[in-house]
């Protein structure tokens, strides 16, 4: 399973998604590809929308089953803790805890 969260996706890129990928709510796209076609899609949305933000979740076989890559500018940033892959929308380090 993949899941796509864009920023502002153009229409072209709009249209290249809903080939793979049903989109449940705006700028969210929610398929079961292959990983050769996860990053081949990808691969194609940075170069034709470099500044597009994106945050993509998928199957791993990490503990926790999935993997986070972002690109462009996002919201929110993956952050590695303990082994964890977490999602931080703001960060404060004098209040992180080591592991």
């Amino acid at each position: 399973m993949t899941v796509i969260i864009a920023n502002d996706t153009p229409p072209a890129i709009r249209g290249l998604l809903k080939r793979w990928f049903i989109e449940p709510r705006p700028n969210v796209f929610v398929g079961s590809v292959n990983a050769r076609t996860r990053n081949n899609t990808l691969a194609y949305i940075r170069r034709n929308a470099s500044g597009l933000g994106l945050l993509v979740i998928y199957d791993d076989d990490s503990s926790q089953g999935f993997a986070i890559e972002v690109s462009g500018d996002t919201k929110r940033r993956p952050e590695r803790r303990c082994g964890l892959e977490l999602i931080a929308e703001t960060w404060d380090e004098e209040d992180a805890d080591e592991c």
